[in-house]
């Protein structure tokens, strides 16, 4: 056991207190790793605020970079030093769901209450999102990690724990997105501008971005958006059918937690299309659609959860294409801070401007 510094969440919706916890040495199937870099995700965000309930004190952080320092006696495939990813997808490899190539949805419980983490008094500490990377150390599964090159640079290789592969994979895994087809992309946030890259590098036709943010707008076409239009503008479904010549979208991919987003969606689709749920509203949430159009035009609702992501067989050829130019992963970082700046980095993430900030150790 250890003692490191940490960003603890200790009330809902209240800033994060950056402070020495204790950290359990790893089990047998366990790593710990010295963080380099951890970007700031809404999904930690919606946890702060208690949009998906949890237990408090709490340390989240989850889409992070750095080097195993400690290893447990079970783990296979890696060493001390090992430059990695961490990420929230912690499978067993065992269940029905991993069986089957869904690790995303793995069934096995795991007890985040009672993890690697205690405050300094010795009482309990939530292990956020089964990672805790708000933190100069993490512990994690040995299933939640996989192999990164040094050549990429840390703010920039963290991405690729959850922003990157969330709307990539619901792209590329999820839609499977063809070219030729329209994809129309709610959110040019940093997961929604990897959907619109993933869009780009699949051979999409259209790829249109909507945002309420005109600056945001101006980014998603250097991503590889064709059209973008802001929505607040009136009726901009008209727009959109008149440039794809009637035929509207065949997937739209909703990357906020927004309601309004999500209702107004099914305006986009085509016979056939599908709605993609890539941003996660607080739980209790509830949009509204009327079923019978749905249900006349075979059009349907679909989830994709860390863009259905399988890290040995996604992460090698994302590094791929981003040695080759053809993924943009530098340009997704908006700022760096440190952790003691966390509350800084939070409150800019919040205000709808930042792509992705990050954390450096």
């Amino acid at each position: 056991m250890g003692i490191v510094k940490a960003a603890i969440c200790k009330e809902f919706g209240e800033a994060l207190s950056v402070e020495n916890i204790l950290l359990n040495d790893p089990e047998a199937e366990e790593v710990e790793i010295s963080l380099e870099a951890c970007a700031v995700c809404h999904s930690d965000i919606t946890f702060m605020n208690g949009g998906w309930g949890g237990t408090l004190p709490a340390v989240y952080g989850h889409e992070a970079v750095g080097k195993i320092s400690k290893i447990g006696s079970n783990v296979s495939g890696y060493n001390i030093n090992d430059r990695v990813l961490l990420t929230l997808i912690r499978a067993c490899g065992s269940c029905a769901y991993c069986a089957s190539g869904a690790p995303t949805q793995c069934s096995e419980p795991y007890d985040r209450v009672n993890g690697p983490l205690k405050m300094l008094d010795g009482g309990r500490l939530e292990h956020g999102l089964a990672c805790g990377a708000f933190a100069e150390k993490a512990i994690v599964h040995q299933s939640q990690i996989i192999g990164i090159p040094d050549a990429i640079p840390a703010k920039a290789a963290c991405l690729l724990s959850c922003g990157v592969i969330t709307g990539v994979g619901a792209v590329v895994n999820t839609a499977g997105v063809r070219p030729g087809e329209n994809v129309i992309v709610v959110g040019a946030g940093g997961v929604g501008l990897n959907t619109i890259q993933a869009a780009r590098i699949s051979g999409a036709q259209r790829i249109i971005a909507i945002d309420v943010i005109e600056e945001k707008l101006k980014v998603a076409k250097e991503f590889g958006a064709t059209d973008v239009f802001l929505a607040s503008e009136e009726k901009p479904w008209k727009t959109i059918s008149k440039i794809t010549n009637g035929r509207m979208s065949q997937a739209v991919f909703v990357t906020v937690g927004s309601i309004e987003a999500f209702e107004s969606a099914a305006r986009y689709l085509s016979p056939g299309g599908k709605i993609y749920i890539v941003g996660m509203p607080p739980s209790g949430d509830k949009a509204k659609y009327e079923l019978v159009i749905l249900g006349a035009l075979s059009q349907s609702l679909i989830g994709s959860k860390m863009g259905e992501t399988i890290l040995k067989r996604d992460i090698p050829w994302l590094v791929d294409l981003y040695s080759q130019g053809r993924l943009k992963l530098d340009e997704l970082v908006s700022g760096t801070w440190s952790l003691e700046q966390i509350n800084e980095a939070i409150a800019d993430t919040k205000s709808g401007s930042a792509r992705r900030n990050v954390i450096l150790f």
